[in-house]
């Protein structure tokens, strides 16, 4: 009975295998159309994959504007924030609505159109795709308008219309929080390292080619920028102010071309570096037709030339700029522009090798080694003495040996070192007479250029200008003329150094002496600083008004200070010739100033003190004695252009309350006391905004103060006996008392 169950229960088992191993049938997805969030955000995250991404992409739209100055500033490596400022044509009013909407595009209007295309942009999908990851803020004004329109972004869609407000020419785009709904992009970001650098290297690459372009990258907050590029019309100098000496010392300039139609055509031009460079990695800036691109295979080919003839030379430093027919490149294989594709490209990067080639082949014959200066008076001095024993010179006529220079007595600031480093320990060698008079001849020369005639043919000027050369300070003279600027010690005083002595020296009134005495100097000589619109004088001495008597209300009152303006703009009417041929201030029969003088080259006062000014002109001006009217023009003009604390407080120290956010609040509860009940001011996020505008001003003043003030300073300026004794000066410390004081510890 055992067996036979046994044999009965063995199919059974069988059956139950072959019902497990038969296929399950499952259904294939539904193919489903995605919401178009959804497909925006994802093709968001392809255009725009780092923040170096986005600021590529700024950029470019601003060289699209036709800027000249485009400047950029980086929070937090661009997620926080990144605002770029350029002063191109701007944008339309109507145009703001539909600016970040996807597709949308100034640059071409069908598809053929990408064959002959010249701009850097073209598809539309930037400033849209920037918006479906972060917070966009649009501030534009055009030529001719009276103010600037700003609009922000969300999900390429205008928030709300567009508000009136205050801006200077050109575009500012501000993206802020990047990647704040792209959690594991956001995190990946932060985790690695700060995208800052790549931003600072996509601005260097852009200002070695955009040469008639200025360009400025700093972090935010930061006072000196990191890239700070001037327009010049020559790319060597370009390298060098942007990559050093070090790299524009060893650059070979290499050209080729090809005009046969029938294979390719092309020109190339750029620099390459010499068997004197060493660099730890390759830095290749490639641009073709104008466009900041990639081309791995041509990389390649320029590094096996490299290591086949500069074996210790490598990693070569090479800039190159590629220009071919517009019909030849394919603008459109990349999402972000990176690549692009070259018709003949193997013919056009085989005759680039070639090139190369045959330049290293030809600098590597010879090399170039950097000299030491070394102190041939010293040298002949011990020749002389190994060589001629018995025959000594006569101790009179001997170079004197120069004496170790005692601890105390050492500077510490290289003069020539550039301005606020201190890190400089080298002690210069004296000067000769010959260098002396050769430095005496450039700064004439340089008079003699930004002063065209320093003697006025008028009397009265003369003897302004006579004052001034015979009642100055010798020796604050001969310190702010060998002086080494440090830095801003507060708002007013600014630290310099003076051989062993430190001093706190007032900005404020040594600019204000040196914008009167060059106003005297550059007398009837004056180049102008056209305004973009000119400014009614009524309305410029209301404001001035209004400031003077904040407190007075009415219409008494009012009617006054009409009264005033009026007869202030009839008088400034009828001096107007004078002013504009003696002075540079130009103010046409409608009572609208429209220019004012160039007091110092690459100098713009604040415009905001333009109406203090210009009351300043009517109220204070003694129109009848000659002397004392030039004198007193001279003067507010000097006040004017002075280097005052800007209005705006100052964030970095204690000013930075200002600019908190302040949300009233009740916090009245049924039953408790009085001083629940009154409005709590709850303290916010800062004003970014009003912050940003804050921190621009104060970091140019300084800037302006450094580079423009101490060296016109160091040429022009003769300080007044006075400020030795009116606080303008004030030594702070001296090395050798110092030692004094430590050596009693």
């Amino acid at each position: 009975m055992e067996a036979g169950s046994a044999e009965t229960e063995q199919p059974l088992e069988m059956e139950v295998e072959e019902e497990e191993i038969a296929p399950i049938y499952k259904e294939p997805p539904k193919i489903k159309r995605l919401e178009e969030s959804v497909v925006n955000r994802i093709a968001a995250g392809e255009v725009i994959q780092r923040p170096v991404s986005a600021v590529k992409e700024l950029i470019e739209n601003s060289l699209d504007a036709d800027s000249t100055s485009i400047s950029v500033v980086v929070k937090d490596g661009g997620l926080k924030l990144i605002q770029v400022s350029d002063d191109g044509h701007g944008i339309r009013y109507e145009d703001l609505p539909i600016l970040c909407e996807r597709h949308t595009t100034s640059k071409l209007s069908n598809f053929e159109d990408l064959q002959t295309i010249q701009s850097m942009g073209f598809r539309g999908e930037a400033l849209a795709s920037m918006t479906y990851v972060g917070h966009m803020t649009v501030t534009t004004i055009m030529k001719g308008q009276l103010h600037g329109y700003r609009a922000t972004y969300r999900d390429g869609v205008m928030e709300q219309e567009p508000k009136p407000c205050a801006a200077v020419k050109g575009t500012q785009i501000m993206v802020e929080n990047l990647f704040y709904n792209m959690i594991a992009r956001r995190k990946t970001l932060q985790n690695s390292a700060d995208d800052y650098p790549k931003i600072v290297d996509l601005l260097s690459r852009f200002a070695i080619h955009h040469i008639n372009v200025s360009f400025s990258c700093r972090k935010h907050g930061a006072a000196r920028a990191d890239v700070h590029s001037v327009a010049t019309s020559s790319r060597l100098d370009a390298i060098r102010s942007v990559y050093g000496v070090s790299v524009a010392r060893n650059l070979i300039k290499i050209e080729a071309f090809d005009d046969e139609s029938s294979s390719s055509v092309f020109k190339m031009e750029g620099f390459i570096s010499n068997s004197n460079y060493i660099g730890k990695k390759i830095t290749m800036v490639l641009f073709i037709n104008n466009r900041l691109v990639e081309c791995g295979a041509l990389k390649r080919a320029v590094e096996i030339v490299y290591s086949a003839t500069l074996p210790k030379a490598s990693k070569p430093f090479i800039y190159m700029s590629i220009i071919l027919p517009s019909e030849h490149v394919d603008v459109n294989v990349h999402p972000t522009k990176r690549e692009v594709s070259l018709l003949h490209q193997e013919i056009i990067i085989e005759k680039i090798q070639s090139t190369v080639e045959s330049r290293l082949r030809n600098s590597n014959e010879c090399r170039t080694f950097q000299e030491q200066t070394v102190d041939a008076s010293t040298s002949s001095l011990r020749a002389t003495q190994k060589d001629s024993p018995k025959n000594p010179t006569p101790p009179s006529s001997q170079t004197p040996k120069s004496e170790k220079v005692p601890v105390h007595k050492m500077v510490r600031i290289d003069s020539l070192d550039p301005a606020g480093r201190l890190h400089a320990y080298l002690q210069a060698t004296p000067s000769s007479q010959a260098d002396k008079s050769s430095l005496a001849s450039i700064r004439s020369a340089i008079r003699q250029r930004r002063n065209p005639r320093e003697t006025a043919d008028l009397t009265s000027v003369q003897e302004l200008v006579n004052i001034i050369d015979s009642n100055y300070h010798s020796g604050l003279l001969d310190t702010i003329r060998n002086c080494t600027y440090i830095g801003m010690a507060d708002e007013v005083f600014a630290l310099i150094q003076h051989n062993t002595h430190l001093y706190l020296a007032n900005v404020v009134n040594l600019s204000k002496e040196l914008m009167y005495q060059q106003v005297l100097r550059r007398f009837a000589h004056f180049n102008a600083i056209q305004l973009s619109d000119p400014a009614p004088l009524a309305d410029l001495l209301m404001l001035a008004l209004k400031e003077e008597d904040l407190d007075a209300e009415g219409e008494e009152n009012y009617d006054l200070k009409e009264k005033i303006a009026e007869m202030n703009i009839q008088l400034l009417k009828q001096k107007a010739e004078m002013l504009q041929e003696y002075f540079g201030i130009h103010i046409d029969t409608n009572g609208n100033l429209s220019r004012l003088p160039v007091i110092l080259d690459q100098y713009t006062p604040d415009m905001d003190r333009v109406p203090e000014f210009v009351l300043c002109l009517g109220n204070d001006v003694d129109w009848d004695d000659e002397k004392i009217c030039f004198q007193t023009i001279a003067a507010a003009l000097g006040n004017f252009y002075a280097m005052h604390p800007p209005l705006l407080p100052n964030p970095s120290g204690e000013g930075l309350q200002f600019y908190k956010r302040r949300v009233s609040s009740n916090c009245h509860q049924a039953g408790g006391s009085l001083k629940d009940a009154d409005d709590a001011a709850v303290e916010s996020e800062y004003d970014d905004e009003l912050l940003a505008d804050a921190e621009n001003a104060w970091a140019h003043r300084e800037w302006s103060i450094q580079h423009i003030l101490f060296p016109s300073m160091r040429l022009f300026f003769k300080p007044l006996t006075s400020m030795a004794s009116n606080g303008t000066f004030v030594r702070v410390a001296s090395l050798e008392k110092l030692y004094k004081i430590f050596e009693r510890c």
